[in-house]
């Protein structure tokens, strides 16, 4: 009742809970958010579930929710048998090079199209818009392009290099850098300015640290799509042993190690268990970062 007293946010504030029809209507929504929240959480307890049962318990009719017992010791004999910390350490690898690439280089472009602002910034912008557009034919091209990379005629495939780059040009993240850096005043990079301290310094001391917010932000998203990314690994990487969890999954799904339905549902929660986590305790930044960006909804 506590929190109820403050509450000033939202479609009911503190002076309508008084009312009893408000009351009805808050106690009616808040139920039905219950009821979807339970929908959304069931079919992932029922996997990790059924990650702990035999298989002649998984199949058996009728079917049982819980397990006749659960033997913890199940997820070690899974993890060592398919080294499955292996794909873990591989899919840690590509989040952090994904990360600094992201943070840096898409960070400098929207600083420079914020604050720089250098000769036909407007058409830049325009292209970089018009780069989000692009449909998913562009993958054919851009993989022929880090099969024989142009310049250096380098083979990239096999590495986690291809990723990182992907990861540096995302044009939307580039927006959202650009966006957050508008709302930061003048006053500070001039100042900056006229102590000597270089563009680049600017970007280093001042505009970074003003900018934890939308770095939290595009740093949550860049973890979880690099958690989920499936597609180029798969492509990029290939057999070459860089493999991430994305990947492990699907050579699974095909038989290629030999592991029965109640084990792949055990790898399947272990594999969707760490994003969940992450965007469970840092969601709340996600909105207020974008928010303080310019896009809302």
């Amino acid at each position: 009742m506590k929190y109820f007293s403050a509450k000033t946010e939202g479609l009911f504030n503190f002076s309508d809970l008084r009312k009893p029809s408000i009351k009805v209507a808050y106690a009616l929504m808040f139920v039905f958010m219950l009821f979807i929240a339970a929908i959304c959480i069931f079919p992932v307890l029922w996997v990790f579930l059924s990650g702990f049962k035999e298989p002649s318990e998984l199949y058996q009719i009728p079917p049982t929710f819980f397990p006749k017992s659960f033997e913890l010791g199940k997820v070690k004999d899974i993890i060592s048998q398919i080294n499955l910390s292996k794909y873990f350490i591989n899919t840690l690898w590509i989040i952090i090079g994904s990360l600094i690439f992201d943070i840096i280089i898409n960070g400098l472009a929207g600083y420079v199209l914020s604050r720089l602002k250098p000769l036909g910034t407007p058409i830049l912008e325009t292209l970089v818009f018009w780069s989000m557009l692009l449909p998913s034919v562009s993958m054919a091209p851009l993989y022929m392009t880090f099969v024989d990379m142009p310049v250096i005629h380098a083979n990239l495939t096999g590495t986690f290099l291809p990723l990182f780059l992907m990861a540096g040009c995302n044009a939307f993240n580039i927006m959202l850098f650009r966006n957050f850096f508008n709302g930061i005043p003048m006053d500070y990079v001039e100042a900056a300015r006229i102590d000597g301290c270089s563009d680049a310094g600017i970007f280093r001391h001042i505009i970074l640290p003003l900018s934890k917010p939308i770095v939290v932000v595009v740093a949550i998203f860049n973890i979880i799509a690099s958690w989920s990314n499936f597609m180029w690994p798969y492509l990029i990487l290939g057999d070459s042993g860089r493999e991430p969890i994305s990947v492990l999954l699907y050579n699974l799904s095909l038989g290629k190690l030999k592991i029965n339905d109640s084990e792949l549902m055990l790898i399947v929660m272990l594999s969707i268990l760490p994003p969940i986590v992450i965007y469970a305790l840092l969601s709340k930044h996600i909105t207020g970062g974008l928010n303080m960006s310019g896009i809302k909804g």
